[in-house]
């Protein structure tokens, strides 16, 4: 028997009811943490696909980051920038459709942003889609370059489905770590254009009934003795939002737990698209250092100490066995993303 066909117990369904209303009761304290830098809500008209970001020095990859969501359709943006000091703000407070709050809470404390923006999404992105995305994550998916996020959410509303999954793909260079060269301006993926076709496993988790994906290069390079400890790849970013939902870790699962059952990873039938994850930009090996000593990333900072010790030194990621990115039909034949049905016709 299927995960999802396996009934909860009464004991294991109020402990899920108890902590969606454990998280969202956070996330209403949290705003108190939130200072408005540039309010721009009232531009948000009924149908509005939205983003919300949160970001700490960001401004390599803001241009392109606005490039690519604006030519998907996303209508407005709402980001919580964390202490910033590389002049991400003064670019974000150009931008029209950004509304922007600032913090200097931490992140870590914060549930890793989760907090602030589970208020930003319960205040303004009800009833809307809403995408969650990091400043270092290109979403993409089937004939996502003549269809817009609109077209996707109207397709997705027709078949009845909340929320549209995605799998993060871990794109590197060809080199050591920190030697290329990067234009703000220029495509990501033009400077990370490899990624490891496999192997990536998947399982569901009791009770949330949550998807854990695991694998790929940041797992070969910088996990190979501990797999269990290796980053978790599968999301879903894009959800018809709603008051009574709450993400409960990043966006990788969600409550209800039906939210989760939506997306069946990499190999799977159901409908989902790909992360391009741009992390191994130039700058890492700098970020890691400092991202090391901030200790704000893992619940267990020092466990992770190799990690960014490995980023730190400069690898060379790339392998005989690395795969060089093409387009959203090469990822699908991959299996790691699928059209799902998604027409062709129509769109832009």
């Amino acid at each position: 028997m299927r995960l999802e066909d396996q009934p909860l117990t009464w004991v294991e369904r109020y402990r899920l009811r108890l902590k969606r209303k454990r998280l969202l009761w956070r996330s209403f304290r949290s705003r108190h943490q939130l200072k408005s830098l540039t309010d721009n809500t009232q531009k948000i008209t009924p149908g509005a696909i939205l983003a919300f970001t949160t970001l700490r020095n960001e401004i390599s990859r803001l241009p392109w980051f606005f490039h690519h969501y604006r030519t998907l359709g996303v209508d407005h943006f709402l980001m919580v920038d964390n202490g910033s000091d590389d002049g991400s703000v003064p670019y974000l407070l150009e931008q029209p459709d950004v509304s922007l709050w600032r913090t200097t809470a931490s992140y870590r404390a914060s549930r890793f942003g989760l907090d602030w923006l589970t208020w930003l999404q319960w205040k303004f992105g009800h009833d809307h889609w809403t995408l969650m995305v990091d400043a270092d994550e290109l979403l993409i998916y089937a004939h996502h370059n003549t269809h817009t996020m609109r077209d996707l959410a109207a397709w997705l509303d027709a078949r009845g489905q909340t929320t549209f999954g995605a799998m993060m793909l871990d794109l590197y260079p060809k080199g050591r770590l920190g030697k290329q060269s990067y234009d703000p301006q220029s495509d990501p993926t033009d400077c990370l254009n490899w990624f490891d076709p496999g192997p990536y496993r998947a399982q569901r988790q009791r009770p949330m009934g949550n998807l854990w994906v695991q694998g790929g290069v940041r797992e070969r390079a910088f996990f190979a003795d501990q797999p269990q400890k290796s980053p978790t790849l599968n999301k879903i970013p894009l959800t018809r939002w709603s008051r009574h939902m709450a993400y409960v870790n990043s966006c990788h699962s969600a409550l209800p737990r039906f939210l989760n059952f939506e997306y069946d990873g990499p190999g799977g039938q159901t409908a989902s698209g790909v992360l391009l994850h741009t992390k191994f930009l130039p700058e890492v090996v700098d970020k890691s250092r400092i991202e090391k000593q901030r200790r704000q990333h893992f619940h267990d900072p020092d466990r992770f100490g190799a990690y960014y010790d490995g980023i730190i030194s400069g690898p060379d990621l790339w392998t005989s066995d690395s795969v060089k990115l093409g387009d959203w039909q090469q990822l699908q034949d991959l299996g790691l993303m699928n059209a799902g049905g998604f027409p062709a016709t129509g769109g832009k």
